[in-house]
């Protein structure tokens, strides 16, 4: 499959990013076990963590039914780099019109940070696959749905920053694609048992969570 075709198909079924950041290679197999198995198949490891493209390359072996790339993407060197481990996700926390063409141009899926009607049409002019409303904090769900009044039919927008599992259902109810779980999934030091409880709440909440 490719990566549109793999990125479609999770937004069908669970489309929630797990963003990874702090991650290790050591951790990779044991936390992505715990967050796929339970139905993730959006997979971020954040440039910021430690040996990123490392842990990019192990998922991405390990777990061919998933997407697998790389958040605080913010150049176009690190896009490429990216995609040298075997990374098919760019997610950045901005809008940067050279690192989403760098990403279309090697048939990647993009996914850049947008909060206001400006960033967000650029994105799309650009080439991004969808749009990450970041940070979530700053927004609200009327703000998705807002956004979403103008935008293209069928726009991806998902809020990442805040996302918690009794918080969804307001968010999903504005129009919201999906989300980013960060903190509330993974983070360093959490136990892959622990990941796993957490990885299977968010599926429960979000099959529990109605569209608008």
């Amino acid at each position: 499959m490719t990566a549109l075709a793999t990125f479609n198909a999770a937004m069908q079924q669970l489309p929630l990013i797990a963003i990874l950041r702090g991650l290790t290679p050591a951790e990779a197999a044991d936390v992505g076990d715990a967050i796929v198995e339970p139905g993730f198949r959006l997979l971020e490891v954040p440039l910021n963590s430690p040996d990123p493209l490392e842990s990019i390359a192990l998922m991405r072996k390990r777990f061919p039914q998933a997407l697998v790339g790389a958040g605080t993407v913010l150049d176009v060197q690190q896009v490429r780099e990216v995609h040298a481990a075997g990374g098919q996700l760019i997610v950045s926390p901005n809008f940067n019109a050279e690192v989403i063409a760098e990403a279309v141009r090697l048939d990647m899926v993009c996914l850049p940070g947008v909060m206001t009607p400006t960033e967000a049409f650029g994105a799309l002019a650009a080439g991004a696959t969808g749009l990450k409303l970041f940070p979530a904090e700053l927004a609200s769900p009327a703000v998705v749905k807002a956004l979403l009044a103008v935008l293209p039919a069928g726009t991806p927008l998902m809020p990442v920053g805040g996302i918690a599992p009794h918080n969804m259902g307001e968010w999903r109810a504005a129009g919201a694609a999906g989300f980013g779980i960060g903190s509330s999934l993974y983070k360093p030091g959490k136990s892959a048992a622990a990941v796993r409880e957490d990885a299977t709440r968010f599926v429960s909440a979000w099959a529990g969570t109605i569209t608008a």
